[in-house]
């Protein structure tokens, strides 16, 4: 058990980071899934769908640096 909070402990140490290309992948793979579930989706869900994609495929140019 760690001494400080789950909140205070760092990252670095939990010695299980993704890398850019690993992170990248990942955004690709839910983007994947979200494409179809867009194209089939009602008003509200679509809102929803298409700001989550639009937030992913930034995160992914951002990796990139684009």
């Amino acid at each position: 058990m760690s001494p400080r909070p789950e909140s205070e402990r760092s990252d670095w140490t939990d010695l299980d980071l993704l890398t850019r290309e690993e992170a990248s992948g990942r955004l690709r793979a839910e983007i994947a899934e979200i494409e179809p579930r867009l194209a089939a989706a009602e008003s509200a869900e679509r809102e929803l769908l298409e700001t989550r994609l639009r937030a992913l495929r930034e995160a992914v140019d951002e990796l990139a640096g684009s």
